[in-house]
């Protein structure tokens, strides 16, 4: 829906062209985030830069629940609608790996599997710094100092969504649950797709589990507080096991 970078906003910053950049944040303002357009000035910089957060954690955490590498992700493959832009060299992961690169003169996994939430973390840090011309320091800073919380919780909606569940109670008992979900892939080999598929929805899928490939890697001793975790919450419309995908062995 766009293709203007986070790049695009830093060229006029280092022209020192505030001119520039506040026509430019008025333009992304009336297009990408009309809810904004009533306010004006700092306040208006401001609430671009959350909207532009917000939309970049949802998508950090998408390529994360997807296993999706984006290989190089520099201010200029990242637009403002927050939207996957300019992946070259992307791959899916086969099994879990936070060290896996897509792209081979990634030589020091900068933009590594592992490391993509971080780096759009970077990203959105060098955008605030281009808006400083025409914002309020301290207000783009608490903005920038939200997106942890953001992303994770975008990353909980995405991760529930891929495994057809609903939350817990609380976020921090997701956020632990999807982080020993995560190291158990990663220690186990388990297979990306594979786990995802054989899981969907949960316990409407533990007889499924049962007749998987892995279904020797789920009969661990390791995967005991990942089975649990999952047959306590409930599934969301089971009635998509049905689909002929997930008839498939």
């Amino acid at each position: 829906h766009s293709h203007i970078r986070f790049g695009t906003f830093q060229r006029h910053a280092y022209e020192d062209s505030p001119e520039r950049l506040r026509t430019l944040v008025d333009h992304c303002v009336a297009h990408y985030a009309p809810a904004l357009i009533p306010l004006d000035g700092a306040a208006r910089v401001t609430g671009f830069l959350a909207h532009v957060r917000d939309q970049s954690a949802r998508l950090a955490a998408s390529w994360m629940a997807a296993g999706f590498v984006h290989g190089v992700l520099n201010t200029d493959n990242m637009v403002v609608t927050g939207e996957s832009f300019d992946y070259g060299p992307w791959r899916f992961l086969p099994q879990s790996e936070p060290a896996f690169v897509a792209a081979y003169f990634d030589q020091t996994g900068l933009y590594a599997f592992g490391r993509q939430p971080q780096a759009v973390g970077w990203n959105l840090a060098q955008l605030a710094a281009s808006l400083l011309p025409i914002g309020d320091e301290t207000a783009l800073l608490a903005v920038l100092e939200g997106y942890g919380a953001v992303y994770q919780q975008a990353l909980r909606a995405a991760m529930l969504a891929r495994l057809g569940l609903e939350p817990a109670a609380t976020l921090d008992q997701d956020l632990t649950d999807l982080a020993a979900l995560f190291a158990w892939m990663t220690e186990s080999g388990a297979g990306w797709s594979q786990t995802f598929h054989d899981w969907f929805c949960g316990p409407a899928s533990a007889n499924r589990a049962r007749h998987s490939p892995q279904a020797a890697l789920y009969a661990t001793p390791g995967f005991a507080a990942i089975r649990a975790g999952i047959l306590d919450r409930e599934p969301v419309r089971p009635d998509r096991l049905t689909h002929a995908v997930l008839q498939r062995p």
